[in-house]
């Protein structure tokens, strides 16, 4: 169903939300649309912006009313594919689905992986700061998330060095029909290839993550061809993300070296430190929902079949809600932040990410007094936020 026009009531704009320099610094853009109001037309996408905190989370949290089995993109071609995943499924099929997930990383059955996980960051961390200088991009953040996720699911070696870019690939598929998406058509077919020729049975490790979901296609508890979405899920989202939000937090530290001298001073600050890394600078920055129902927020009513894009980096920064949201305060401690979503669509892959990002820091707080920035660039990315390269000194 094709929305109606902008309501007389709802404010409107014309700026380009998935223009390059939006994308690679949207927060200016973000303030102006929170100025506008909670919810914005987007008269460039014929498409609706939630722009404000609680708007936002009330929508992430209300599952029926905006539905993500209709796809989470920009792009109707694509979403009209939607449904292979978690990502695009609505409750049931949804639930079932998230149910295989959920039972390998709840808290309780990732904390038996804390000590590999700690290992790993600590022997990187070793290394690198032995070296001097590193790319806390292509040095640190993506040998790590990438070594962590395939060993804990068990993913064969083939290809395993291809996979992140892959999945950078994939998140521009959420956008508009920009160029970012179609030049990202391959990598997002060639992951897909990945989950239903490479990463499965006969070529994963046994008793990993990824075995464990093609045996509960074997019991029943899902369908046996739901199997590769699920994989997608480890090595889409389940990577590229925690790439960004480490990468961010070491040229947080180095823009803020005050804020890097209380973590190394107090380590139980690293939780509310990684929060507050994951609160101002989300990797993943929107996802769009479709409205099953006409419904009005905060004054503005919406159509039935509104195409609505939730922007998590907009929500994070509302100054209607955060106290000087702009500034970087690991004291903060955002524990109600946006990042992971709301609802029954929350990240379940968070408290991996969680321990990843603590183990990285822990081993960086004793380690490293100084980052000092040489060079940052962020890249463009029409659902990401994240650095291109972020080479620093330590002392």
């Amino acid at each position: 169903m094709t929305p109606a026009p902008a309501p007389a009531d709802c404010p409107s704009t014309d700026v380009d939300l998935w223009a390059d320099a939006v994308l690679a610094d949207p927060y200016a853009a973000y303030a102006a649309l929170r100025r506008l109001g909670p919810v914005v037309w987007l008269s460039r996408y014929d498409a609706y912006a939630i722009t404000r905190y609680a708007e936002a989370r009330a929508a992430l949290q209300d599952w029926e009313t905006f539905s993500s089995a209709r796809g989470v993109g920009m792009d109707p071609r694509l979403n009209d594919r939607s449904g292979r995943g978690i990502l695009t499924t609505d409750p049931p099929l949804h639930d079932s689905r998230r149910k295989v997930l959920s039972a390998q990383l709840v808290p309780r059955a990732v904390a038996p992986h804390d000590a590999f996980v700690v290992e790993q960051a600590e022997a990187l961390v070793d290394a690198l700061v032995a070296r001097g200088r590193f790319d806390a991009v292509a040095d640190l953040a993506r040998p790590y998330s990438l070594g962590v996720v395939a060993d804990l699911v068990g993913l064969p070696q083939e290809e395993r060095e291809h996979l992140i870019d892959r999945a950078t690939a994939a998140f521009n598929t959420f956008g508009p029909a920009n160029d970012l998406l179609t030049s990202s058509m391959d990598g997002f077919r060639d992951l897909f290839t990945y989950c239903t020729e490479v990463a499965v049975p006969g070529n994963l490790t046994p008793g990993g993550w990824g075995e464990g979901i093609y045996a509960a296609g074997e019991r029943g508890d899902i369908e046996a061809e739901a199997c590769p979405g699920l994989m997608l899920a480890y090595v889409w989202a389940g990577m590229d993300t925690t790439v960004n939000s480490l990468a961010a937090a070491v040229w947080l530290f180095a823009r803020h070296p005050e804020q890097w001298d209380l973590v190394r001073a107090e380590p139980t600050l690293v939780s509310s430190a990684f929060n507050e890394i994951l609160r101002i600078e989300p990797p993943v920055q929107r996802f769009s929902r479709c409205t099953t129902g006409a419904v009005d927020i905060a004054g503005t009513r919406l159509p039935e079949g509104a195409r609505v894009a939730v922007l998590f980096g907009s929500a994070n920064r509302d100054e209607t809600h955060y106290e000087h949201p702009d500034r970087f305060d690991v004291t903060r401690n955002p524990v109600d932040l946006l990042t992971f979503g709301r609802g029954v669509h929350h990240c379940v892959g968070s408290h991996l990410a969680r321990m990843e990002g603590h183990a990285v820091l822990h081993a960086l707080r004793t380690r490293v007094q100084r980052f000092e920035l040489d060079d940052a660039v962020w890249r463009t990315n029409n659902a990401l936020h994240g650095l291109e390269r972020c080479v620093v000194r330590t002392r």
